[in-house]
């Protein structure tokens, strides 16, 4: 579950705060554990179809930002696998070659960063860019992205219109009264008519993670590869582990990073009330950091200050909006970057520092709208909407408001930071205008390989407990945990402990007899003491 700085339509932000030679055995077996067994036979009469068909790989569009030598091409899928010769949707997919020789290739590496409604179009660039993290890696397999289905150049769904998604400011997400929560109410009910009216039912009630994860199945038939290797980070792990489990002979490595709890009693209701929790614990953290370097932020040199100066920066802009444009909604939607990513940090906190110096700008240009960047608003619009849409039709949610009132409220007293706006955002899901299906019962199938799960103990948007129950379901697995840290996607810090085994799968496909725990990455430095380190 990701999240990023675009705001909703009920005032809250964006959890955006989550594939004969290719063609392998049809997985029926694992679809009918699941009750798809006229998707089972749909999805191998695809792949089979994309196999043959291939991929006509080419030069990627210019406005896709992605120059040569990135590659781009389509897969084509249906939109129903209980209908493989009835509609059809293409798969946007790009790639950059191994950099390795012939004798060290092992294939496709395909991705997928989360959301649901992250695009992993970018996945290819950390060859072309060289990122020092995946050289080794990167000698051995191709590295495959893709836009999910209802994603970017993917049959992009829509649920409101981009310009007015990013208006602001947005209503405060913590209501005042019950006024204020009718209003929320009207607000999620109206965007979820939107999301029909804009998309279509067809369209909209095929829009769940097995889809996905069959979409996957065909992708990996179109490369010409008879299994799948696979890299998830966050949402993505759920997409992995659904694909695991339908596929699981289909499986030759795959590595989940920050995983969400798969669950069918958490997916998707609970997962975003633990979430809740687990955010007021790494915005705890966050505050601590902020008060240890009160020299360089001038915020509050305790936890306990910190919190009251962000109290006092969330009624100022209730009062009046900052810059006429950025509210509590906006600011939550800014600052709960800094629980997500430690990368986050020292650009959050110099903000706000800003800010209190009497320069609002920074906080103005990171927290509030863009109405001229009509491409980026139309990117965020689509996020949100396959963010909704994946997790509204995934499963059944409460439609009982006085559920959702006590439990927010309960959670709020408690975790105050993102209860409110979280509960908004989703709240379509409560009035979803299509069929919600049963959630995929994760489990280990014959022939599933080990799987490598990597979790830190203080994500927040994926709480550590999520990587536990995955664990446990699926047999072989291996897991490595990253203590005392909580930086969502753990794969992309430097921690050599974690890297040079992340390599090891991938490269030999080994993993340690036991799991492993290792220490956290380093801590983040403020930026002007980076400065000075560099001077």
């Amino acid at each position: 579950m990701r999240r990023t700085v675009a705001l909703g339509a009920a005032g809250t932000l964006v959890t955006g705060a989550l594939l004969a030679g290719a063609i392998a055995t049809p997985a029926a077996a694992g679809e009918q554990r699941t009750g798809g067994k006229a998707e089972a036979r749909g999805v191998a009469l695809a792949a089979a179809r994309a196999a043959k068909a291939g991929i006509k790989w080419q030069d990627c569009p210019a406005d896709w930002g992605l120059k040569a030598p990135i590659q781009c091409g389509f897969v084509t899928v249906p939109v129903d696998y209980a209908k493989p010769n009835g509609h059809t949707i293409k798969i946007a997919v790009d790639r950059a070659v191994a950099t390795g020789g012939p004798e060290q290739r092992q294939g496709a590496l395909l991705y997928n960063p989360g959301g649901p409604g992250g695009s992993g179009m970018r996945f290819p660039t950390r060859i072309t860019n060289k990122s020092a993290l995946w050289v080794k890696t990167a000698q051995a397999y191709d590295f495959v992205g893709f836009d999910p289905r209802g994603v970017g150049h993917s049959a992009a769904i829509s649920c409101q219109d981009p310009q007015e998604f990013v208006k602001a400011p947005k209503a405060d997400p913590v209501p005042d009264s019950e006024a204020d929560k009718r209003a929320q109410r009207k607000l999620a009910r109206q965007y979820a008519q939107g999301c029909l009216e804009r998309t279509g039912r067809e369209m909209l009630s095929q829009m769940t993670t097995p889809n996905t994860a069959r979409d996957l199945d065909v992708v990996r038939a179109a490369l010409g590869e008879k299994k799948l290797n696979y890299l998830g980070v966050s949402y993505g792990t759920y997409l992995g582990a659904v694909y695991a489990t339908l596929f699981p002979d289909h499986v030759r490595r795959m590595l989940v990073d920050s995983v969400v709890n798969p669950s069918r009693e958490s997916v998707w209701y609970q997962a975003n009330l633990d979430q809740d929790v687990a955010f007021e614990t790494r915005w705890g953290d966050w505050k601590q950091w902020v008060a240890k370097n009160d020299a360089a932020y001038h915020i509050g040199d305790t936890p306990e200050k910190v919190q009251a100066a962000w109290e006092k920066l969330r009624a100022a802009a209730k009062k009046q909006p900052i810059g006429g444009v950025v509210g509590p909604a906006e600011l939550t939607g800014f600052f709960q970057n800094a629980p997500y990513y430690d990368s986050a940090w020292a650009e959050v906190a110099q903000a706000w520092s800003a800010y209190l110096a009497g320069n609002a700008q920074p906080l103005i240009d990171s927290a509030g709208p863009h109405p001229d960047d009509k491409a980026g608003n139309i990117q965020s619009e689509n996020g949100n909407a396959v963010y909704t849409a994946v997790e509204c039709t995934d499963t059944k949610w409460p439609t009982s408001w006085s559920k959702w009132d006590r439990d927010n409220t309960r959670i709020h007293q408690q975790a105050p930071f993102m209860t409110w706006s979280n509960a908004w955002m989703n709240l379509p899901c409560a009035t979803w205008p299509v069929k919600q299906q049963t959630p995929v019962e994760v489990k280990t199938g014959k022939g599933l390989p080990p799987v490598l799960i990597v979790q830190s103990t203080r994500d927040a948007a994926t709480p550590y407990g999520g990587a536990v129950e995955l664990h446990k379901r699926l047999a072989g697995s291996r897991m490595i945990t990253e203590r005392d840290a909580g930086s969502h996607g753990v794969t992309g810090q430097v921690n050599p402990c974690i890297n040079e085994r992340v390599d090891a799968y991938f490269l030999k496909g080994t993993t340690d007899p036991t799991d492993v725990t290792c220490a956290p990455h380093a801590t983040p430095v403020p930026a002007k003491q980076t400065a000075k380190a560099a001077g």
